[in-house]
């Protein structure tokens, strides 16, 4: 199933995916070579918007839940890409401890660690489960639906100095975070040695911020747009970035709004460029944090003058109570696809460099300028089908192997530009 625009495709995007169409031999040669400077993260997933003239990455994680609403024909390829990945990273890796989040009743994403432990096993991983949790003092069995069950263990350290992490009878050479570090970086986390941690403690929203994840892709964006010859703001959203400010005492708003009314400007010009007719809009989001926790869409900047208590509550505080005090602000970029009449968006996965498959994020009760990550969402598994390639010759925006190239395109100039904000973020590189 392929979502359907809203609108028809309109000129910029019709232009868009006949020239990556046109071009793939040399985007995937440009790929190939960049990969060859630049290591991915083990894994990812990016949240895409299609406007019908417009489609961009507006978010980044690198700590992805969700791979229980992966399509099961897919799994082969995630299975195959995890191969490679750890093959890369320790060729005769034989342990792998996957930490996941501290919450233990959250049936849907306890679903997800259990898919993610079964791609990694038929990787040829034993995977077990070490909890951050302090309610988790022995090894615990969770129940999930369908019959199935987890078991989480409690992390210890290991050896004489202790530097190494581990189960009280299980020894890993590779450890995989699945726990975005929201609330901090726990000690029993520091000064590992002799052991692959991924991704890095600096992916973590304690150090992590999506400002310099948006001014690598800034630079990808241009470099890709430059080697197909496309106008970059047709695959990148404007950004700028906002500090010192106080929701709860309505601080630093007056800086935020002349920020955000530069960019509803730089957005409206390129709007009367393409003949466009939508209002533009932004979105202000929180610089560190996910669980789409922190966002709000403004369409005029005045309206940052006149925020309730509730709204100025709700941006202040984001997951395990990370404080607001950088934020984002990013062109809003409206979602014209649907399902079953659902405003919906496209989530791309991936696994080292390649793409595993995805899903729809849909929401019967949001519109196309708002966050669809937002309680009442459902997902829909991305119908990729494994033998269906890209068709050059077709008409742009007729078949589904087309669109959905085109979105792991995308995904993928999101996936390196990650990967240049690892590099330049990483403590350990600056100290060599």
């Amino acid at each position: 199933m392929v979502p359907h625009l809203i609108t028809a495709l309109s000129g910029p995007l019709l232009e868009l995916e006949s020239k990556v169409l046109e071009a793939t031999p040399t985007i995937e040669r440009w790929f190939r070579l960049e990969w060859q400077e630049h290591t991915p993260p083990f894994y990812c997933s990016v949240d895409l918007r299609n406007s019908g003239f417009k489609l961009a990455p507006v978010d980044t994680n690198l700590f992805p839940g969700g791979f229980n609403n992966l399509s099961p024909e897919m799994l082969p390829l995630a299975v195959q890409a995890a191969m490679a990945a750890i093959e890369k990273i320790c060729p005769e890796a034989k342990n792998l401890l996957l930490i996941p989040e501290r919450h233990t009743r959250n049936t849907f994403y306890l679903q997800n660690i259990a898919r993610l432990s079964s791609i990694l096993r038929q990787a040829g991983l034993n995977v077990r489960l070490g909890s951050l949790s302090d309610d988790i003092k022995k090894p615990t069995w969770i129940e999930l639906p369908e019959g199935n069950r987890l078991l989480l263990e409690p992390l210890i350290r290991l050896g004489l100095k202790k530097q190494r992490l581990g189960l009280k009878d299980f020894d890993p050479c590779s450890i995989l975070l699945n726990n975005d570090l929201s609330a901090g970086i726990p000690p029993i986390l520091e000064k590992i040695n002799e052991q692959y941690l991924l991704p890095g403690l600096h992916a973590g929203w304690q150090m992590r911020r999506k400002s310099n994840h948006f001014a690598a892709y800034d630079e990808v964006a241009k470099k890709f747009a430059k080697l197909i010859n496309i106008d970059a703001w047709m695959i990148n959203p404007y950004f700028d970035y906002c500090s010192g400010v106080d929701f709860h005492q309505a601080q630093g708003l007056d800086q935020l709004q002349l920020k955000v009314d530069v960019i509803l400007k730089k957005i409206a010009k390129k709007y009367r460029e393409y003949g466009i007719k939508d209002k533009p809009y932004v979105v202000v989001k929180a610089d560190a944090g996910t669980y789409g926790m922190g966002v709000m869409v403004v369409h005029n900047a005045a309206e940052l003058g006149s925020l309730n208590r509730r709204e100025r509550n709700k941006m202040s505080v984001v997951k395990d109570g990370l404080e607001v005090h950088d934020v984002l602000i990013q062109e809003g970029v409206y979602t014209f696809e649907k399902v079953n009449e659902a405003v919906a968006e496209p989530v791309v996965y991936m696994i080292d460099r390649y793409v595993i498959g995805g899903f729809y994020r849909v929401h019967t009760d949001r519109g196309p300028d708002e966050n669809l990550n937002a309680p009442g969402m459902h997902f829909v598994p991305l119908a990729f089908e494994q033998n269906a390639m890209p068709d050059r010759h077709a008409q742009p925006g007729s078949t589904a192997p087309n669109r959905f190239y085109l979105y792991g395109v995308v995904a993928r100039l999101a996936l390196l530009a990650a990967s240049l904000e690892l590099e330049r973020t990483d403590p350990n590189a600056e100290a060599l």
